[in-house]
């Protein structure tokens, strides 16, 4: 069986421990359960939350996505109008942060998981359930 990379596994929203499981039981895209993560992995068992509360320090990666979100947005109407008006800093910035919320939010936890939580790869792992 091929090995995923990391790289693959986040983008994927897969487990860190076996790089197969789901973190989320609902599509990556989904607006349904946004926020909802799996307990344990549904591959190898891995506990997703090893603590009450431990996904409101992803808040603090979210804020990052936000901030460097709107730092591109700002850039990116100056790079490509002269003089944008206010209104339109505010719309572009607040529709793209709308579009934006479920990857925004998605990733945060996946990303917090992955450099927190304390789920190192193992592939043997995989066999166990």
């Amino acid at each position: 069986m091929k090995t995923r990379s990391l790289g693959a596994a986040i983008a994927q929203g897969k487990c860190p421990q076996c790089r197969e499981g789901n973190i989320f039981p609902t599509s990556l895209y989904s607006y349904q359960k946004l926020t909802v993560v799996n307990h344990h992995c549904d591959k190898c068992g891995a506990n997703f939350n090893p603590e009450p509360d431990f996904y409101m320090g992803a808040m603090f990666v979210s804020y990052a996505f936000s901030v460097a979100l709107v730092v591109t947005v700002l850039v990116a109407l100056n790079v490509l109008m002269e003089r944008p008006p206010f209104w339109m800093y505010v719309a572009v910035i607040v529709g793209t942060n709308v579009l934006l919320l479920p990857l925004l939010l998605r990733y945060s936890k996946i990303l917090y998981l992955y450099g927190v939580g304390k789920l190192k790869y193992s592939p043997k792992t995989t066999s166990k359930k």
